[in-house]
């Protein structure tokens, strides 16, 4: 069964600067959800609870509107003319400096009809205003950067607003990112950990680097990596689908031994329960070529793949994804125990392989992309 697509979620930041779209910047309650993407319903609702409106039918609001909108219209026009009575004889230049020093306290049109000058006429003096398109989208990306927690750069906030329905360029959100100073830094390089014992026997190469197989469960990779904690270092090892990139398996010990690949493989197996034949490809570490691991494999009737000599590219899937752990999940773990770094490792984990898009996804994340092509296996 399908997993039913949660609702999005809107921060309070989000919900109150598209508000102050309505009430502080005066645009239309349709234009301003039209611009963040939301209904006009929706924006509403944020509007009503944000200024606390009280209760009351049909008739009492379109009173209260009318007399409200009377004796401010009324107030306005009486403070800007005692302001600016003696300018009324002035030269027209005179009264548009005084309708733009005044017009963050008072609407143009009200300025302009007690300064007996033309709307259209100050208009034409004064530079265009913000384009809404243009604040509604850096509402958008300020909030989605937040929401991955300054994890995610410009292609995939890009790929996110298209899911949204924003069309708009990589190179426009990078200038958007860049005026917002909201800067995603890049993860390093991290070393290959494990090395070749040469009496162990080493599979084949049944990869060749092909990274898209067909079909899930068809071709897992493994590798593991090194965590530091404040006991020390521990050993991560993880298993990941190449059909979606979703990390179906992983365990973490304090001693790098075939223990820690083989906890790491039963995970996974008992998790998706692959046919007969499913490849597991890996380096030639020691953990993957020792007699214990391969008597594992051929319990779960897997077919075992391991990189070339030297080739550094066999398993660059699984070394990004723990680039990706290291510096977006695990960026100050020095300082904390092995059971923290687990919750850690479990949360990043989760967002991968449900929130985290991926360009190889087409900018999906791994769920999302297996739940996909289940839908079009079954229109076909």
């Amino acid at each position: 069964m399908m997993a039913k697509k949660s609702p999005r979620r809107h921060s309070d930041e989000f919900k109150q600067e598209t508000v102050d779209l309505v009430l502080k910047q005066g645009y239309s309650v349709a234009d301003a959800a039209r611009a963040v993407g939301i209904t006009p319903a929706l924006l509403y609702k944020w509007k009503a609870k944000l200024t606390e409106q009280p209760i009351l039918n049909d008739d009492e609001k379109a009173e209260l509107l009318r007399l409200r909108k009377e004796i401010k219209q009324l107030r306005m026009e009486q403070e800007i003319f005692k302001k600016g009575q003696r300018l009324l004889c002035e030269a027209r230049e005179v009264r548009y400096n005084f309708i733009q020093q005044n017009q963050r306290h008072y609407p143009i049109k009200t300025l302009c009809k007690v300064m007996k000058v033309s709307v259209s006429a100050y208009y034409a003096l004064e530079p265009k205003r913000t384009n809404l398109v243009e604040v509604g989208l850096q509402i958008q990306i300020r909030a989605l950067f937040n929401q991955h927690k300054q994890r995610i750069g410009s292609r995939t906030i890009k790929a996110l607003l298209q899911q949204i329905g924003f069309q708009v360029g990589r190179y426009k959100v990078r200038s958007v990112m860049r005026k917002l100073g909201l800067v995603c830094q890049q993860r390093q390089a991290f070393k290959v950990t494990t090395k070749r014992n040469e009496r162990h026997q080493v599979q084949f190469n049944l990869l060749n680097q092909n990274f898209q197989p067909l079909f899930a469960n068809e071709v897992w990779a493994g590798d593991i990596t090194y965590i530091k904690t404040s006991q020390g270092w521990r050993y991560l090892a993880v298993v990941m689908d190449l059909f979606s990139r979703r990390i179906v398996g992983w365990s973490m010990a304090e001693r790098m031994k075939a223990d820690l690949v083989i906890q790491a493989l039963q995970q996974a197996h008992v998790l998706r329960q692959p046919q007969y034949g499913c490849v597991f490809h890996s380096d030639r570490g020691s953990q993957y070529t020792s007699r214990a691991f391969a008597k594992k494999a051929s319990q779960l009737k897997m077919r075992l793949s391991m990189s070339d000599m030297g080739c550094c590219y066999d398993n660059a899937v699984v070394e990004r994804f723990f680039g990706s752990l290291k510096y977006e999940g695990l960026g100050h773990t020095t300082s904390m125990n092995e059971s923290v770094v687990k919750q850690e490792i479990t949360q990043f984990i989760h967002y991968y392989n449900f929130k985290r898009p991926h360009t190889a996804n087409n900018g999906m994340s791994p769920l999302e992309y297996e739940n996909s092509q289940i839908k079009v296996s079954c229109a076909a």
